[in-house]
């Protein structure tokens, strides 16, 4: 039965409905409509900011909002098939339009009015202002579910759009603001932010909409994340007419099985590192406590190596006990300093290491000329307050162990992601079925280079390979990382990677001999022990690359693909053009 025709509909000349397209990033469809306001059709009105400010400073905001809201759904009505619309809405105007006091509300009655199914309409909660009465939001929301439609909270990111409202409201969708998508691929603050807000979503049970969607390379990062819808001008712009179908370059580039390369934190600090450190909970000690009681503290205490004396909750002194107790045994001490205050016995200027401290700074301690500590020990501070004792011993561990993990995130002097990031990246490529190649970089007579010259020369010759490296990888198709040492190994999705692998092999062979001083670079080489232990005559170091083509599905496993490279490695590092290719073999 089809049908019946929608009454007519009010004439709204001043103002006209533009739409926007809310695109599907996992289908690379379209999802629905936002529908914006604009100046009717050779009328001049200031922006829809500006109304709706204009409005408000003439205390009509709600019934603007809602004549807009009318103007939407008679256009809506009269269209064919549309879809899913959004529509804004302020939280008072939402509360105004769910009043049911009267019978149905006026939501209810204009969806009704113009024969549309609320299922189809979604509330975007703007943050124009906050909400007069919360409870009476809350309320508003359960009935708009009630009646089948849905709401976004809009904006997330800035204004009132907060945590405390998404727990409060339960949206079905968070729209995420553009000062947390736009330019996401270059900032891994930003991926970090979206990402736990992904989690975030999947535990509310909301999905995510990304605005200001402008280019390709942005929208591959947001479709990697996880954000379920998109946004912004890349898909259209508001428009007076609904887009009906998403332009096929944006649509390739939604399907495309390539992934997005995250962008990496070069330098990530490492903060806490005492937190996994087991601090000494020791009893702190008053200055006026006397020398008698603090013998008897380390007599109780067998265990400890030292004790805070502690003012109020700042630390003022650090007693060891290997020296007090060597002074508390000779003759006649007791009997003189026994009820002295303690605080003349101890180190005046102790180690004091905040909890928060990050690796650079206990670095900066540890080769530091004042290594009294090592046998002192030091305090352990928690917002300047006194938590506790630490040994040397526990302090250059917790160090060396930090800077391992961190070298595995990120190689310390190139700064390039390590083995963590590498086969986390390796992982994503092979679970989204993307076709790429491993490429293995490792420099062949680097040892007698670096046996010649030093290791400062040998770094330099290192970060010349990382620097070219990155400028022949596209930065988000190609992944460059560093093993360590000479290794590097780069994973491809660029078309033209072998192109680019023999270029930069030529551009290392280039530029390396300038690293080689002047009599060596006119000799072509340095005299010098190869990794036998002969000496005899080295050529200039040159770059080789075993690269392997990594078909979709052939492998589940990093390592796998990690070792189809390293054999292509060892074939590069004989072959002539310092260059081989191999086809990937299943393992078994």
């Amino acid at each position: 039965m089809p049908r019946p025709s929608p009454p007519s509909a009010p004439s709204h000349p001043a103002i006209a409905p533009f739409f926007q397209p809310i695109v599907d990033l996992r289908q690379g469809t379209i999802f629905g409509h936002e529908a914006l306001i604009r100046s009717g059709a050779g009328i001049a009105l200031p922006g829809p900011e500006a109304l709706l400010a204009q409005a408000a400073a003439e205390s009509r905001l709600t019934g603007f909002e809602l004549h807009c809201v009318e103007a939407v759904f008679a256009h809506w009505g009269r269209l064919d098939k549309p879809g899913r619309l959004f529509v804004n809405m302020s939280a008072d105007t939402l509360i105004e339009a769910m009043d049911a006091s009267g019978g149905a509300c006026r939501f209810e009655r204009m969806t009704a009015d113009h024969g549309i199914a609320a299922r189809d309409v979604t509330v975007e909660l703007t943050e124009q202002s906050a909400a007069a009465d919360a409870a009476a939001l809350q309320d508003a929301v359960k009935a708009l579910h009630a009646l089948g439609a849905r709401v976004a909270l809009d904006d997330f990111g800035q204004g009132h759009s907060n945590l405390q409202r998404w727990k409060d409201l339960q949206p079905d969708f968070v729209k995420l603001d553009k000062l947390l998508t736009q330019g996401i691929c270059d900032s891994p603050q930003s991926v970090a932010m979206v990402r736990a807000i992904v989690a975030l979503g999947t535990a509310m049970g909301s999905e995510l909409i990304a605005e200001g969607v402008e280019n390709t390379k942005d929208l591959r990062v947001l479709r990697d994340l996880g954000i379920a819808h998109g946004q912004g001008f890349l898909f259209g712009p508001p428009a007076p007419r609904l887009l009906p179908a998403l332009p096929e370059p944006v649509s390739a580039a939604i399907t495309d099985s390539r992934i997005a390369v995250m962008p990496h934190a070069s330098q990530p600090s490492q903060p806490n590192v005492l937190r996994s450190l087991s601090i000494i909970q020791a009893p702190a000690l008053h200055p006026l406590t006397p020398v008698d009681e603090v013998a008897a503290v380390f007599q109780k205490h067998p265990q400890l190596h030292a004790l805070a004396v502690v003012e109020g909750a700042t630390p003022v002194a650090l007693i060891n006990r290997q020296s007090f107790m060597n002074d508390y045994a000779r003759l006649y001490f007791r009997e003189v300093h026994g009820r002295r205050p303690c605080l003349a016995y101890g180190s005046s200027t102790p180690l004091i290491v905040e909890r928060e401290e990050n690796v650079e700074s206990l670095l900066g301690i540890l080769m530091s000329e004042d290594q009294r500590y090592l046998n002192e020990g030091f305090i352990v501070t928690e917002k300047k307050r006194y938590a506790g004792l630490g040994t040397g011993d526990q302090l250059v561990r917790a160090v060396t162990e930090a800077r391992i993990e961190a070298a595995r995130h990120a190689n310390p002097l190139t700064s390039l992601p390590g083995n963590i990031p590498i086969n986390i990246h390796i992982e994503r490529l092979l679970d989204r079925g993307a076709e790429f190649a491993a490429c293995y970089a490792d420099l062949n007579s680097f040892k007698v280079f670096n046996d010649h010259y030093g290791y400062w020369r040998g770094d330099e010759m290192i970060l010349l390979l990382a620097r070219l490296a990155a400028l022949h990888a596209d930065a988000h198709r190609d992944f460059v990382g560093h093993i360590g040492g000479d290794d590097f190994l780069m994973l491809f999705q660029s078309p033209d990677w072998h192109q680019r692998c023999v270029r930069l092999i030529e551009a290392f062979n280039q530029q390396a001999p300038g690293l080689y001083d002047e009599a060596d670079r006119q000799a072509g080489g340095i005299e010098g022990e190869d990794r036998h232990g002969v000496v005899r005559f080295t050529p200039f170091a040159t770059l080789a690359i075993g690269a392997v083509r990594i078909p979709p599905g052939m492998f589940r496993h990093a390592e796998d693909v990690a070792g189809e490279a390293s054999i292509a490695k060892h074939d590069a590092k004989q072959a002539a053009s310092g260059l081989t290719v191999r086809e990937a073999r299943p393992r078994g």
